[in-house]
């Protein structure tokens, strides 16, 4: 495995406007395909946690939050 060099340069960084929608509203239909990603134990345990509460299945939240970032940059 390839190692990292880290610099100490300073970074562009861009604040993006907050347009996901709350978590209860991620859960609806659409067609998929399948992948193998890895997410933060943190990630997630939110989605999880909020999936919980409103009945929804967390990996259909997680789905939806990148449907929303897919449709507000294309």
């Amino acid at each position: 495995m390839k190692k990292i060099k880290y610099t100490h340069e300073p970074m562009k960084l861009k604040v993006v406007d907050d347009f996901l929608p709350p978590p209860e509203k991620l859960a609806e239909k659409s067609d998929q395909v399948k992948v193998t990603i890895t997410l933060s134990k943190a990630s997630v345990e939110f989605f999880k946690a909020h999936a919980k509460k409103k009945r929804f299945h967390y990996q259909k939240m997680i789905r939806r939050v990148l449907d929303y970032y897919v449709a507000y940059y294309k």
